[in-house]
């Protein structure tokens, strides 16, 4: 089921398949909603999610029913969530600067709000309202103006309640019954009922992805996600008990998901693995793990902690945990994670749900050179330049000389008739 392998024996890397599978077909999605708008997006959404649109933007009553109707202690568990999220995102807020360079000169950096965000939020068989919080307040926090929430309708003709309660938990009024590649096309394009935003952020299906790929440039994006992985550090003081739980807690998210154990120590992963094949059979999601597991999981054991780490940096997964001894002085050696969980007592849905950092995290080896989504994304970053006579005739000669070492006899000259005698 989960096979232990000695390094450098390798588990089977994810075919980055099918984004151009399926992008003819999400390529006429989003030509039919630029050219038929509203329209498109009902025709789509009978097709596709079996549902007959009466309201493509939900009503405000609607909304707040969902709350007043969701369970009062899952309200409070959320707003506690909310309320860790946003302090967390709060601490990431850039501010604009500026500085003297002598002669007059100021030179700074503004910050500025993007002007409207969209958010995708997966609905249907899998609804995850924690993904309201976690893409919406970070726009919140860098100050966005409007925020556009777009998700599948269930059968009722509205997104999942939970996901309609969250959002109406945090003031979002705008948010509409639509999903899947119309609603990216809906987001980067506009309709009649929904408004063209500056940036879309937020994780779907493959069609979803592929469109956030071809929609980029009309509008920014967030990363092209992929299907969540985990990687565990493990030695000789780690609960094989615990590892086994937290392996199959993100292997239950899909028959894609990644889910592997690193560890220098032999019996550590045959323990582990001995406690997975006891867990899986009595799992309400058996069959998801079984695929997960057998295609993407792997114990693997090194030859010491070194070897190990160096694993995990080729790796770079989306969530790394240190159940180790002392993870603060492993840490140092990590370079390549979206999420870092450190010690016994952090398993990784701590960050899915509850402690703040977003769980909206570079999967795929992305780690490499991508971040968690933040406070950053939904900002622009302005240089502001000030120049004054004296330091502009100071410099003009080698402005200028640099400009004509590029052919650029326009730019010379814009520098130089400003000292020229009328």
């Amino acid at each position: 089921m989960i096979p232990v392998l000695r390094y450098p024996a390798w588990i089977r890397p994810r075919v980055a398949a099918s984004h151009e599978d399926v992008e003819d077909s999400v390529q006429d999605i989003i030509r039919a909603v630029v050219c038929d708008g509203d329209d498109a997006l009902r025709a789509f959404t009978k097709r596709f999610d079996g549902t007959r649109l009466t309201d493509i933007r939900v009503p405000e009553r609607v909304l707040a029913e969902a709350y007043v109707q969701a369970d009062a202690q899952w309200r409070s568990f959320m707003g506690a969530a909310a309320g860790n999220i946003r302090r967390f995102h709060e601490h990431q807020r850039l501010t604009t600067w500026y500085v003297a360079d002598g002669d007059g000169v100021k030179l700074g950096q503004r910050i500025v709000p993007i002007e409207r965000a969209g958010l995708y939020v997966p609905g249907g068989t899998a609804a995850y309202p924690s993904s309201v919080l976690m893409n919406a307040i970070p726009a919140q926090v860098a100050g966005v103006a409007e925020i556009h929430l777009v998700s599948p309708p269930t059968k009722t003709g509205y997104p999942h309640a939970g996901i309609m309660a969250a959002a109406h938990s945090l003031g979002l009024s705008n948010v509409y019954a639509v999903g899947g590649a119309q609603a990216v096309a809906a987001l980067a394009y506009g309709t009649a009922t929904i408004p063209k935003v500056d940036k879309i952020v937020g994780p779907g299906s493959v069609y979803v992805t592929t469109a956030k790929k071809l929609v980029y440039g009309q509008v920014d994006i967030d990363s092209l996600a992929g299907p969540s992985e985990v990687v565990i550090l493990a030695d000789r003081s780690a609960n094989p008990v615990w590892v086994a739980h937290d392996l199959l807690a993100q292997a239950e998210h899909d028959t894609q998901a990644r889910a592997v154990l690193v560890t220098p120590a032999g019996e550590v992963a045959e323990a582990v693995r001995e406690q997975v094949v006891r867990l899986v059979p009595a799992s309400p999601r058996r069959t998801i793990l079984e695929a997960a597991l057998r295609d993407y999981g792997a114990c693997i054991v090194t030859r010491d902690m070194t070897e190990a780490v160096s694993v995990i940096n080729r790796l770079a997964p989306e969530h790394l945990e240190l159940m180790v001894e002392n993870p603060w002085e492993v840490l140092e050696g990590v370079k390549h994670a979206g999420a870092i969980f450190l010690g016994p007592w952090s398993p990784e849905p701590v960050g899915d749900y509850f402690a703040g950092p977003n769980h909206v995290l570079p999967t795929n080896g992305t780690a490499r050179f991508a971040s968690a989504l933040g406070v950053d994304d939904f900002v622009r970053k302005q240089s502001v330049i000030a120049y004054s006579r004296s330091r502009l005739e100071k410099t003009a000669a080698a402005i200028a000389a640099l400009a004509r070492s590029e052919m650029l006899e326009a730019h010379a000259r814009a520098v130089e008739v400003r000292f020229e005698e009328e």
